[in-house]
């Protein structure tokens, strides 16, 4: 039985026809879509079924932290919405004004479930989850992330390419195969790619349906490439991990400076990867600083001001 699901075929016969291989994530690093998913979509949603009203300042300043400006950047929705549950109900402005911050318990235990039996945590994992544990509490997350998706297709959309991204890609169409590497679903990928008319520099768009990020980069480029021929670029720390998992080197798309990024790599990183001269001190140097602007602790534990 093949070691991958079905869908990712493409990803495992993907034959090189160039001597270098780079996967690029879209959702932040491509696409300027994070912070209009997280700030217009996501967060509304949280606020609106979970009863947070009385503290939507905090539960706002908990959901950005988590999903956009720490360590946890890009995670699962499902583990991102329990810590912004547990970070809100430790914070002293919170418990002042008594609201009942939501425990979760049978949410964190479909997270279980999933590090256990590996049953996705998506909406379809979560459907097939309620079939045999139904109780309220999924049924009300399951509302949530169902009305997460519902406006995220109706906002989401005319969002163009970071700048650089598109002569980016133009310059190495003849020098490296390309492929989206996301977790994001296929469809929503495909539509956002040909869209803006970068779905012809890429081979395959891989989403959550192929399988985690570390699976794409290992179909796709595992022992047809000599390692130091093989880049992931990324704007999460879950990106890095993809990478490091398969043996790739990393390009990070720092949040909140991704214009940088991006013109630092069009005019500098592509042609040191291109030359064999990325990996070691230059890559450390990128790695480095990218995970400085990822912090561990909220900007209010450390006693800076919020918004």
């Amino acid at each position: 039985m093949a070691e991958y699901p079905e869908s990712a075929r493409p990803l495992a016969e993907l034959e090189p026809r160039y001597d270098f291989f780079i996967g690029i994530d879209s959702d932040g690093c491509a696409f300027d879509t994070m912070e209009l998913k997280h700030k217009e979509c996501f967060i509304p949603n949280i606020i609106k079924h979970w009863g947070l009203q009385p503290v939507s300042k905090y539960a706002r300043e908990a959901a950005e932290f988590v999903n956009l400006y720490s360590k946890w950047r890009g995670i699962n929705r499902w583990p991102a919405l329990v810590m912004v549950f547990d970070l809100l109900r430790e914070r002293p402005e919170v418990q002042r004004r008594g609201a009942a911050i939501p425990e979760v318990p049978r949410i964190r235990e479909f997270i279980e479930a999933h590090e256990r039996t590996g049953i996705p945590l998506s909406n379809d994992g979560l459907r097939q989850y309620i079939a045999e544990h139904d109780d309220p509490e999924l049924r009300r997350g399951l509302a949530w992330s169902e009305a997460v998706n519902a406006a995220v297709a109706e906002m989401v959309h005319g969002v163009p390419p970071f700048p650089y991204v598109r002569e980016s890609l133009e310059f190495l169409a003849d020098k490296a195969d390309m492929i989206v590497v996301s977790a994001t679903p296929v469809e929503a990928l495909t539509r956002e790619w040909e869209e803006h008319d970068l779905a012809q520099h890429v081979r395959v768009i891989a989403g959550q349906e192929m399988g985690k990020k570390a699976l794409h980069l290992k179909l796709a480029a595992g022992g047809k490439y000599p390692p130091d021929h093989v880049l992931m670029i990324g704007d999460a720390p879950g990106d890095l991990r993809a990478a490091r998992a398969s043996g790739a080197l990393f390009y990070p798309i720092n949040p909140g400076r991704e214009e940088e990024s991006w013109q630092r790599f069009y005019e500098e990183a592509m042609h040191r990867f291109l030359a064999q001269e990325y990996a070691g001190e230059y890559e450390a140097a990128l790695i480095a600083e990218f995970e400085r602007l990822l912090p561990e602790v909220p900007p209010w534990k450390r006693g800076e001001a919020t918004g």
